[in-house]
């Protein structure tokens, strides 16, 4: 008589090898790629999905952007160790400088994003240069200032157009492609950061946050690494506010608000931090609550605090570690 007995769905691929995947069937294969596709096709489909409520389908957009720059801060947080508290950095110095090159260089939109993403990546690290030697909470607490010295300056100088901010800009030339311009880049960093980490760059990384003396008395320059990883959190940073000022034609102070830094740190500590795909997934549930609650007044802030308090007490790990480790927990029926 044939015997049955349940085995973990996953037990089969980790015996066979450690990091590199021996696959032997289809249904190991999509077991393994499944959750990556579902995602990704969901994430595309959404523009389709809203096409009747274009309000959302802004909203959409603005998931996203967050999006980028929660992952920012993820990376930078649980993979380097530098607790950055200045995502509003980055999006502003991003918007101010597509604003520039569009509106006062008449830069096309195609040429203006990559370029203040790439000058805006490198501004921001040559600001945070001198604060890299610092850990923990004063490294933090020189990001937090960052965006208020910034905003500061502008309004005081009365200069990049003041309180009132850089008109103008160029808009994009098509629905579709305002909103696959913040939807594809936000997965291809997403994916190419994941890959990133994983490399051996990634094993240094994460040596400069478990024990930087180590890495220096290896030989490595510390301070260059992190360098390397500001840089590249700049680049999520400073494209998703380009990103921002060209969806509202406009660059102002709001690109400097502390909405840019608080809510990418909520949407980590809810959807998981060191995942990556956890912010994300924190971004599109913090983002489209924030606009419920609109209609809920000064209750707004009241309901976001216990939601936020609720998810953090009950489920402190995370959502996307939490949804991993019940994955990973299917079983079959196989033959003894």
């Amino acid at each position: 008589m044939e015997q049955l007995r349940k085995e973990r769905v996953d037990r089969s691929l980790k015996v066979r090898t450690e990091g590199l995947y021996a696959i032997s069937s289809i249904e190991e294969i999509l077991y393994l790629i499944g959750p990556r596709l579902l995602f990704v096709a969901g994430i595309l489909l959404l523009p389709l999905i809203f096409e009747a409520a274009p309000y959302w389908k802004r909203v959409v957009n603005v998931m996203c952007a967050y999006a980028l720059v929660a992952i920012s801060f993820d990376f930078l947080s649980n993979f380097v160790g530098l607790v950055c508290l200045g995502g509003a950095l980055f999006t502003g110095v991003g918007g101010y400088f597509t604003a520039i090159y569009n509106r006062y260089f008449s830069f096309p939109i195609y040429l203006s994003i990559p370029l203040a993403t790439l000058s805006g990546a490198l501004f921001c690290t040559l600001v945070l240069l001198p604060a890299l030697p610092l850990r923990g909470v004063y490294f933090a607490i020189i990001t937090l200032m960052y965006p208020l010295l910034f905003s500061r300056i502008i309004e005081a100088l009365n200069v990049l157009g003041g309180t009132n901010g850089i008109t103008g800009i160029e808009s994009f030339p098509d629905p579709y492609i305002e909103h696959y311009a913040i939807i594809l880049p936000m997965l291809f960093f997403l994916f190419a950061t994941r890959r990133f980490v994983n490399e051996d760059i990634g094993l240094v990384f994460r040596g400069v946050k478990d024990n930087d003396q180590a890495v220096r008395a290896s030989g490595i320059n510390v301070t260059l690494i992190k360098v390397y990883a500001v840089f590249i959190a700049s680049l999520m940073g400073c494209f998703s506010g380009a990103y921002i000022a060209h969806m509202y034609m406009w660059a102002g102070l709001s690109l400097f608000a502390l909405d840019f830094s608080v809510i990418p740190i909520a949407s980590t500590v809810i959807g998981g931090g060191g995942t990556l795909i956890g912010p994300v997934i924190g971004s599109f549930i913090l983002v489209p609550l924030s606009e419920i609650l609109r209609a809920a007044g000064t209750l707004r802030i009241v309901i976001y605090c216990v939601v936020l308090t609720l998810f953090i007490i009950l489920k402190s790990e995370g959502l996307m570690i939490y949804l991993q480790r019940k994955y990973h927990q299917f079983e079959r029926w196989v033959k003894v």
